[in-house]
């Protein structure tokens, strides 16, 4: 098995490629080893000193450390973790609430802000999520504010911390919203 690896726009996440499908949709944010725990994979990454975070993509896993530390270090534990889940064969996920994959809020909206949401929906689904995707990361639709036209998105894996992450929110994603949805006025970031 060959995993590539990929630096990220944020130097603190690394993106690591195995070559298969990680989730078949969808994506999964751990913040903590005990979020981890209803992923053995997840759990092993977290088991290497320094590992802060992990995000499973499509067909990428991204791993985040610790600002002290050095990639040089944490490269090779990470790749065998890796390695050694998918060649042992064990599931992605220990039970079944685990694989429920992230994705946009369910918030239910009514007329006109309901047309508003969808198209923003579509957006990010088709041109903005699968670029963000290229740089080890995720944009989610958390909610719309149709009295101010404000959009809340939430970032996750490499994207979520990442120093360039407000300047791809505004500069590109905020001007790409506003110049397709008219509604929107500005894009902001939830934690």
């Amino acid at each position: 098995m060959f995993i590539q690896t990929e630096a990220t726009p944020n130097p603190e996440v690394l993106k690591f490629l195995p070559g298969r499908e990680i989730m078949a949709e969808g994506s999964r944010d751990f913040r903590s080893a005990e979020e981890a725990e209803v992923s053995p994979l997840a759990t092993d990454l977290f088991a290497v000193e320094g590992v802060t975070r992990v995000f499973f993509g499509t067909d990428f896993v991204t791993v985040g450390k610790g600002e002290d530390l050095d990639w040089a270090y944490l490269k090779a534990p990470i790749l065998a973790a890796i390695m050694d889940h998918f060649t042992s064969g064990r599931p992605l996920f220990s039970d079944s609430q685990g694989d429920e994959a992230g994705g946009h809020d369910d918030q239910v909206y009514e007329g006109e802000t309901a047309q508003v949401v969808a198209e923003i929906k579509d957006l990010l689904d088709t041109r903005i999520r699968p670029a963000v995707a290229q740089d080890g990361g995720d944009i989610l639709f958390n909610r719309f504010e149709p009295e101010t036209g404000v959009v809340w998105l939430h970032m996750r894996g490499a994207c979520s911390g990442c120093p360039s992450s407000s300047a791809t929110l505004k500069a590109g994603v905020e001007n790409m919203l506003k110049h397709y949805v008219p509604e929107v006025t500005r894009v902001e970031q939830t934690l």
